[in-house]
């Protein structure tokens, strides 16, 4: 006999249906899986046969062949086993089923005892399924809390094979969430709090869970939320760190050891805006494909804030591998990631970043596919300017020679350096500063100016797909950044002496945009296109085009 279950994959950050067909015929005893699958999938048939055979079921003789459709598309992992499992129990006519199985999207891995595991990407599986029609979704009763985040579907758990099986051959719904309700209360779980509010449609998609969790600065929820008022000194880093948030600008700290780079950066997580609905159900789409939930059944709104240590491989910051997986720039997506120590990452790491930093997306390219991954993200790197560090500082002496100093920032090359919008030196904090009270801003009064600037790009870019000045398109930037004859003359001056490309030309005015905004001002001045150049000056010190920083006072 022959059935056909429908079951789902992730395939980057997205879901794919997966048709799991079974057939059953007479002949000498074989089990083949077939359908671009993987060693995990090839090794279903043993999961497979001992969940069945231990849940009181028998496991049919003959020739047994299970095809994953389509057949192009690698499946990988052990989703599939539950699906399998019911198709094998279906074709050997040991269940009938009362309602029709396109309805059902089932998904799980079995153990040895027929025991149902959790299994990651429940999220975006259970998001495509509500778009494409499906009905009912059965899944291991770990996934659950995960599953109700997406209103429009009914969610039934399992913790055994059999569960399934009984919720399958129920007469109807009513005897369904019957069977739901008791397996509920057998395994003595309270989803009471996991309940649905209805906050508007979001691609054909309504209702979110209420409770939150955050991906703090250590990627896992534990980051601690500092405040820019407990810094001495550094306004002037802190005001360019304002405005990169407020415009969604890269940046780059630069300055002496112990000078606050790092101090600066994991502060930002005090001044960025609050996430949009939309904006949470794709950070939570991605830590669901990646299997990072830290808490199951709540939406990640806490934008991301991931800092990976210099050692590691461009695989695990750009993405891919054997199985493309998605790497630190995705799990940035919507936040911040932060690269401490710039220089020391590895060259090719760091020329990697150019796709995803100009396109917000990063595309995997293998042999037998081709995944494409988000990563809108805002870039925060820190590094110091030679390789003793002192290269900024009046205090200390440089140690370094003119070929050191080359030999350190081949890595950070030009067209890496041009995609970064602000460049800031960070100088070392004077004694006074220090041994006196702190001047700064507080976060919270940093933060309201930069949702209110936040609000401003909404409003301007709301019948488009551009969220924030950075991302304007050149058509954009001749509409929103016009130019008088003082703002013409001063940049005319400014790409002779910075020695500006066409990009850093258009990131000047983004800035300088973005700087407007901030003062609520509906067009751009000409001093806020000085400020925007203040921030390109290191640039023009590391290749040597100028000797100090005097060159925006000229202009």
């Amino acid at each position: 006999m022959f059935s056909r279950i429908k079951s789902a994959t992730v395939v980057g950050v997205n879901s794919l249906i997966i048709e799991v067909e079974v057939d059953i015929k007479k002949g000498f005893p074989v089990n083949i899986i077939v359908g671009m699958v993987d060693t995990a999938v090839k090794e279903a048939k043993e999961r497979v046969n001992s969940a069945i055979r231990n849940s009181g079921y028998e496991y049919p003789l003959g020739r047994l062949t299970v095809n994953l459709a389509p057949a192009d598309v690698k499946k990988e992992g052990s989703i599939f086993d539950l699906a399998i499992a019911i198709g094998i129990l279906v074709s050997s006519a040991q269940i009938k089923i009362k309602d029709e199985l396109s309805n059902y999207i089932i998904l799980g891995e079995l153990s040895l005892d027929g025991l149902v595991r959790p299994v990651p990407g429940i999220l975006p599986i259970i998001e495509d399924s509500v778009k494409a029609g499906i009905k009912s979704v059965i899944l291991p009763l770990n996934n659950y809390e995960e599953a109700k985040i997406i209103s429009g579907i009914e969610v039934y758990p399992v913790s055994f094979l059999k569960d399934a099986v009984d919720i399958l051959k129920a007469d109807n719904e009513r005897e369904r969430e019957a069977i739901r309700n008791s397996i509920l209360v057998r395994e003595s779980i309270d989803f009471s709090e996991a309940q649905h509010v209805i906050v508007g449609t979001m691609d054909g998609v309504k209702g979110a869970c209420i409770k939150r969790q955050t991906v703090g600065a250590d990627g896992n929820g534990n980051g601690d939320c500092f405040d820019y008022s407990e810094i001495r000194g550094q306004e002037y880093a802190i005001r360019a760190l304002e405005i990169a948030v407020a415009g969604g600008h890269n940046v780059l700290l630069i300055g002496s050891p112990g000078s606050g780079k790092t101090m600066l950066a994991t502060r930002v997580t005090s001044i960025l805006p609050d996430m949009t609905e939309q904006e949470a159900i794709e950070t939570t789409k991605i830590y669901s494909s990646a299997g990072l939930l830290i808490e199951k059944g709540r939406l990640i709104d806490k934008r991301p804030f991931r800092s990976p240590h210099h050692s590691a491989s461009e695989v695990s910051i750009i993405g891919g591998g054997k199985n493309p997986i998605p790497g630190e720039v995705t799990l940035a997506h919507n936040g911040v990631l932060f690269l401490d120590e710039f220089s020391e990452f590895k060259s090719a790491t760091i020329q990697a970043l150019r796709q995803p930093i100009e396109n917000g997306s990063v595309t995997i390219a293998r042999a037998d596919s081709r995944i494409t991954f988000p990563a809108d993200f805002m870039l925060i790197s820190s590094m110091n300017p030679c390789p003793c560090g002192y290269m900024f500082d009046k205090d200390h002496v440089c140690r370094c020679s003119k070929k050191q100093i080359n030999r350190y920032f081949l890595k950070i090359s030009g067209p890496i350096l041009d995609r970064i919008d602000i460049q800031v030196a960070v100088k070392p904090v004077k004694v006074e500063y220090m041994i006196g009270e702190p001047s700064n801003r507080s976060s919270k009064e940093i933060k309201r100016n930069v949702e209110r600037a936040r609000k401003i790009q909404e409003e301007r870019f709301k019948n488009t797909n551009v969220k924030v000045n950075s991302r304007m398109s050149v058509e954009m930037i001749k509409k929103y950044c016009k130019l008088d004859e003082k703002m013409t003359d001063i940049m005319k001056k400014a790409v002779n002496v910075y020695k500006l490309s066409a990009r850093s030309y258009y990131k000047v005015l983004k800035v300088a945009r973005t700087i407007a905004d901030l003062e609520s001002r509906k067009g751009i001045t000409a001093d806020d296109i000085l400020e925007s150049l203040s921030y390109r000056e290191v640039e023009n010190i590391l290749y040597a085009k100028n000797d100090e920083f005097s060159t925006v006072h000229s202009l």
